[in-house]
């Protein structure tokens, strides 16, 4: 991964996060979850290290996992092609290439919890 902050947080709970964590595992082998950050941005240092340990304990495969680090000026690979404005940013993704979901920043729920929601009731 290229972003240190998707690196799992050791001291997350992931039984305080049941629902996430079933629902992420449930498709763990038909996703690809593709996050934009920085490591320098207070909101991806804050966010993704427990969006991390989620993927982790839904046993998500490192290769369902796209981590791209962006610059300061919120550019870098796929910025322009998924019209990425804030970060973090996580695009949620059929194998074919299809949006499913993605989180953007100022949702007001955890990254793994909005995601599992909004999975449960588009899949």
């Amino acid at each position: 991964m290229s972003l240190e902050t998707m690196q799992p947080n050791p001291a997350w709970d992931p039984a305080a996060y049941d629902d996430a964590v079933d629902t992420l595992e449930a498709h763990n082998d038909e996703l690809v979850y593709k996050v934009w950050g920085g490591d320098w941005c207070k909101d991806c240092r804050k966010l993704l290290p427990d969006f991390g340990a989620a993927l982790d304990a839904a046993n998500v495969p490192d290769d369902r996992i796209e981590a791209v680090g962006v610059d300061e000026d919120k550019q870098g690979p796929g910025v322009d092609e998924y019209d990425i404005e804030y970060i973090p940013t996580v695009v949620v993704e059929t194998d074919d290439g299809e949006e499913v979901t993605r989180f953007v920043e100022e949702e007001t729920l955890p990254p793994a919890v909005w995601l599992a929601q909004e999975l449960e009731s588009t899949l």
